[in-house]
């Protein structure tokens, strides 16, 4: 979705993952001020990097993917790289703190994470 955010909801969030490469969510509501703040900074970072998909959660509505994640405070980001979940992070980001967390998903060996997660899962 070239330019813009997609809205995730229980309904389309296992088949966005699946698409692999970058996934960055904005868990966010109507009502909240820090929310409304960021918005602007997330919309903007979806119409430069095109080539990562840049989505929205809205937890009032999606109170099931708000649980799942245990989001206790928003906004809160989640970046997903190939459908494995780098990392959380609850407060409104500046614009260059959100252009570094790019970068450094970006620059994430992969390979190195794929092969932890696969050591995790197996049995002692």
């Amino acid at each position: 979705m070239a330019g813009s955010t997609l809205e995730l909801t229980e309904t389309n969030f296992e088949e966005t993952l699946k698409k692999g490469g970058i996934l960055v969510i904005d868990f966010w509501a109507a009502w909240c001020g820090p929310c409304r703040a960021f918005a602007p900074t997330f919309e903007a970072a979806a119409d430069k990097h095109n080539d990562i998909t840049f989505a929205k959660v809205n937890t009032d509505e999606q109170r099931g993917l708000a649980q799942a994640f245990e989001i206790r405070g928003i906004p809160t980001l989640a970046v997903f790289r190939d459908g494995i979940l780098l990392g959380q992070n609850s407060g409104a980001l500046p614009a260059a703190a959100l252009e570094d967390v790019i970068t450094q998903v970006r620059g994430v060996d992969m390979d190195k994470v794929k092969a932890e997660v696969a050591a995790r899962q197996k049995p002692a």
